[in-house]
């Protein structure tokens, strides 16, 4: 089974958005059973809160379930549970690099799925508002990463 992680910065916008698409995706191809996804934060404001308001709007529009989910940080831990963490932003992966044990992680940009696109980091819309342009940068990296997990899926 692969497990990937997405990180942002509070765990309410970003990072769940990515876990709900790339876990809709996962079902929608009948493979929940060989990829889990989650999805953690940077900073401890809002554990436990559910996804960003704004974020809940974009994935009802799609129909994408985010029912269960709620902020935590990531730790240490994580990276002996996790195939993959990917971290929405440079700040986000140079805080995920500072925790002990980072060293060993598989680590990697979310934008770095996106090479063609002029962002190389995913906007965090809890400041600029703007969830439509997160959602679509999401959905795009979500689906080349499911075809990335596929692959690895093939190769074990």
């Amino acid at each position: 089974m692969l497990h990937v992680l997405f990180v942002c910065l509070g765990n309410i916008c970003r990072s769940p958005m990515a876990e709900a698409v790339l876990r809709d995706k996962i079902v929608k191809e009948g493979l929940e059973q060989k990829i889990s996804v989650d999805s953690a934060g940077t900073g401890d404001w809002h554990i436990g809160k559910p996804p960003h308001e704004g974020t809940r709007r974009m994935l009802d529009l799609y129909g994408i379930s985010y029912e269960g989910m709620a902020a935590r940080r990531v730790s240490s831990e994580d990276f002996g549970k996790f195939d993959y963490i990917i971290c929405m932003d440079n700040s986000n992966a140079a805080n995920v690099r500072k925790l002990p044990g980072a060293q060993d992680a598989k680590l990697m940009c979310f934008m770095d799925l996106l090479p063609d696109e002029e962002h190389r980091e995913v906007p965090d819309p809890y400041f600029t508002g703007n969830f439509e342009e997160v959602y679509e940068l999401v959905d795009a990296g979500c689906g080349v990463l499911l075809d990335k997990l596929k692959q690895d899926l093939s190769l074990k």
